[in-house]
């Protein structure tokens, strides 16, 4: 049984068998229009006329928008095709689909007619043989000399089943090139995708800048806390007091990534930028590091989708240098320059701890680089000293900022 299964694909030819069917029927009610129409207009109508004003009655099928969603549905539910929702009729195509599919289900049905012809040439047989007239006229004799016709009801029902399943692979990729989404419909949805993806490449990026440099300093300030718990309690508290701050903040980035993901409305509390570069050190100086921080320039002057890209750029600096180096000098400088913002951060740090690839902070902070047109340096510079630097334009075009507030709110449809 199932080998029998593996040469004739049952189940493929039995929903070939059925939307075969259904085109045929759709071809028959649209004939019984145009015999209407022309009995009514035309009653001697020449064959060659009635035979093209039936296939136009058929192609006619497809011009309606909905023609096109019942042949998509039917499809993808019968030939198992997976076509997205349609758009767009693509009325011409759809037209061609149309007359295809019913003059297939035209074909099977006669094919399936004449099967079944092959199948009543056995009964006749068994009964001692006579003559068969249903389509063709058949002679069956009595006895060994009509075994022939169990031969044929055989080859019948597997030219039937092989012509089902055939025809419905072939019609399936018919399908997917007639009733499959338009070149505009393909850039539509490819534009829709890039859009998706670089919302969720932006919150991988906020979530771990933001939840990463809340963890870390978490873990320096709460051991801080800890060792100093008795003999400085103002430092403990201060210390707990900064972690407290710092959990709002990273349950705030994650409340608004979380809605993005669930395409909500942006909550009302913002996004962090260059003014909050305060909060951001405060942290880190509780974890144990010292930073200097020099900045020169007009931070007013910083458009705000730079302000919130260069605040997530000196806060993956910070996050690293609390990790890799704790404990040591920080220096932090912020520059607006002409029509640049250059950010730098820089840190001692051990030669061994200088190994290793580029992690996953670094390569989001070079994405965001990268989307703003700046550019982003980062590595050891001597043998013990890490730095990273980027430089920014001060103001970005309206794509990049209409960019960037999409992928701060929802994705788009």
């Amino acid at each position: 049984m199932r080998r029998l299964t593996r040469v004739l694909p049952l189940r493929t030819a039995c929903h070939g068998w059925a939307h075969a069917l259904l085109g045929a029927l759709a071809g028959m009610s649209a004939t019984a229009v145009a015999t209407a129409v022309l009995a009514l207009a035309w009653p001697h109508t020449p064959a060659p006329v009635f035979a093209l004003a039936a296939l136009a009655a058929v192609a006619l099928l497809g011009v309606p928008r909905a023609g096109r969603s019942v042949s998509v549905r039917t499809a993808n539910a019968l030939l198992r095709t997976a076509l997205p929702r349609p758009e767009t009729p693509r009325r011409f195509a759809t037209a061609v689909w149309a007359v295809a599919w019913t003059l297939w289900g035209g074909a099977l049905m006669t094919a399936t007619l004449l099967a079944g012809v092959a199948l009543v040439l056995p009964l006749v047989w068994l009964t001692g043989g006579g003559g068969v007239t249903i389509v063709v006229d058949a002679r069956v004799s009595g006895g060994s000399d009509g075994a022939w016709t169990l031969l044929v009801a055989v080859l019948g029902v597997v030219a039937l089943v092989a012509a089902s399943a055939g025809g419905a692979r072939l019609l399936g990729r018919l399908a997917v090139a007639l009733l499959g989404p338009s070149l505009a419909e393909r850039l539509a949805a490819a534009e829709v995708e890039a859009d998706r993806a670089a919302v969720r490449n932006r919150i991988a990026r906020d979530l771990h800048d933001s939840i990463g440099h809340a963890l870390t300093s978490f873990t320096f300030q709460a051991a801080v806390a800890n060792q100093v718990f008795e003999s400085d309690p103002d430092a403990a508290r201060r210390a707990m007091s900064s972690i407290e701050g710092g959990s709002r903040a990273a349950l705030d980035d994650l409340d608004r990534a979380l809605g993005v993901l669930r395409e909500e409305p942006e909550p009302a509390t913002a996004r962090p930028t260059l003014a909050d570069l305060a909060e951001l050190v405060g942290r880190v100086v509780q974890g144990g590091n010292e930073v200097d921080v020099a900045i020169d320039g007009d931070l007013d002057a910083v458009t705000a989708a730079v302000s919130r890209e260069a605040y997530r750029i000196v806060q993956e600096g910070l996050t690293n240098a609390l990790r890799h180096a704790p404990g040591a000098r920080v220096e932090l400088k912020v520059t607006v320059y002409g029509s640049e913002l250059i950010l730098h951060v820089g840190n001692e740090i051990a030669a061994a701890s200088q190994e290793g690839g580029r992690g996953r902070g670094l390569i989001g902070a070079t994405e965001r680089v990268r989307l703003l047109g700046g550019t982003a340096l980062a590595g050891p510079e001597g043998p013990n000293r890490w730095v990273l630097r980027a430089t920014l334009p001060l103001k970005v075009s309206q794509s990049e900022a209409d960019r960037d507030r999409d992928a701060g709110s929802r994705p788009r449809r």
